[in-house]
């Protein structure tokens, strides 16, 4: 077993002598230089964690299940996401290193382009539809308030704004996120209070007195609001590699489930007690519906926007950021600005049409499948492959045992990407074992696998 290197005894690994970070100081070097507490940690994982698709899937277990199960459901998805989280954010967090640096270990040098591509284009996808999303809310506020309405403008206008706050970097995402949490929470509370002045009794016949399940359905409804959060699972080495060392594992996954929790159960609870109540799928459509109660349309609206900010910054800029910079030896700055310019090209304004949805779904059946089968090849490499410890100078050496494409890594990820389309309802889970035992199975006896052994 390699022992572990350090960056004083190392010839080949990118050096990054500051002692402090400035704004948009970013590299795929080791960092040194954590600039987050605990604190701050867990308000930026509450701040960059608002999917308003989570109102959607509150919504879809209207009829299955009632408001306690829907409610455990939830705490338990946020709990095995915050295991998952520091598990695979384990090596980010020892040894300072992004998720494209940490991938060389199991992947290759080229290999890493595969779990790269599968996280990055999602991302950019996403950052334009939320961005489209958001200005959106923004124009609907404008009309609301001031006659305004042109949403191109605002489309440009916030995305061009999302591109300024990302050239900061994570000293940028820091205080957005962290100063963000807070309105994030509000709103959310005032929301969820509106929802049950409104609608109480409908809540109470529809969603309470009522028996639901606690089979198969309930445990397929943790992993409905596990998905969401799947993608960050994969890169989330780039936000661990920021924390200030100290955290034991146990803290670290109960700081990742506590983050994530409040929002994630708002939201949901939100989206199911509305659908519940009215029997319309959208909580958005109903609060826009809501014309005797502008403060509460108002409010949702700009919810709406500011959570697309916030997510977008944290969850789809860094992971094509990092991306960009490992292929293409770029600045942070300047990819972040490519990436921002990428989301334009993604066309968000067909995306939403009723039209796409269909090719919309199966884009993210697809690129979920390899999830499950990517988060098992890292977890296995690195705790029973590697037994906790990586070999630096290796992971920056391009000529080095990491060298091309670990073909283990791949048919691992094939197969139990395989495995998550046959069992679509609980993908995640399913794809778990099979991916990470073929992994650990061709690194021991292949041969072909040996100097990716070291």
């Amino acid at each position: 077993m390699q022992q572990e290197q350090t960056l004083s005894n190392s010839e080949v690994i990118p050096q990054h002598s500051e002692h402090t970070k400035a704004a948009g100081d970013e590299s795929l070097a080791p960092q040194t230089t954590r600039i987050m507490g605990r604190f701050s940690y867990l308000l930026a994982w509450f701040g960059g964690c608002v999917s308003i698709g989570t109102f959607a899937m509150g919504s879809s277990l209207v009829g299955t299940l009632n408001l306690l199960q829907t409610t455990l459901a939830i705490a338990i998805g946020c709990f095995v996401i915050g295991i998952a989280l520091a598990l695979n954010g384990a090596a980010g967090y020892k040894y300072g290193i992004p998720f494209m640096v940490q991938a060389r270990s199991a992947f290759g040098f080229a290999g890493t382009r595969f779990p790269g591509l599968v996280r990055a284009v999602p991302a950019i996808v996403w950052y334009g539809f939320q961005s489209w999303i958001g200005a959106g809310a923004l124009n609907a506020v404008s009309a609301t308030l001031f006659g305004f309405d042109n949403l191109v403008f605002y489309f440009v206008a916030f995305q061009f704004l999302q591109i300024g706050l990302s050239i900061f970097g994570f000293q940028g995402i820091k205080w957005l996120e962290n100063i963000g949490s807070g309105f994030i929470l509000l709103s959310l509370v005032y929301m969820f209070y509106s929802v049950i002045t409104k609608y109480g009794d409908e809540i109470t016949t529809n969603l309470v007195n009522v028996e639901g399940t606690w089979g198969a359905p309930f445990w397929g409804a943790t992993m409905l609001f596990l998905g969401i959060y799947s993608t960050m699972m994969l890169n989330v080495s780039d936000y661990s590699r920021e924390l200030e060392k100290g955290t034991k594992p146990g803290l670290l996954s109960t700081i990742y489930a506590m983050s994530i929790l409040p929002c994630t159960l708002f939201m949901g609870l939100i989206g199911l007690m509305v659908s519940g109540a009215t029997g319309v799928s959208d909580p958005i459509q109903v609060f826009s519906s809501a014309v005797d109660n502008t403060p509460l349309l108002v409010t949702t609206l700009l919810f709406i926007a500011f959570a697309q900010v916030t997510t977008n910054v944290l969850n789809n800029v860094v992971p094509p950021t990092y991306i960009l910079m490992d292929v293409f030896k770029l600045k942070f700055r300047t990819s972040t600005i490519l990436v921002g310019l990428a989301a334009f090209c993604t066309f968000p304004w067909e995306l939403v049409k009723e039209e796409s949805s269909a090719g919309l779904q199966i884009f993210v059946q697809t690129y979920s499948a390899f999830l499950g089968p990517i988060f098992a090849v890292l977890v296995v490499d690195y705790f029973f492959l590697r037994n906790r410890t990586l070999n630096l100078n290796h992971l920056y050496d391009e000529n080095g045992p990491y060298k091309g494409v670990n073909w283990a890594a791949i048919i691992a990820s094939l197969f139990g990407a395989a495995v998550a389309l046959t069992f679509s309802s609980i993908s995640w889970y399913a794809s778990l074992i099979p991916a990470g035992l073929t992994y650990y199975l061709l690194m021991n006896n292949w041969s072909a696998c040996a100097r990716f052994r070291k």
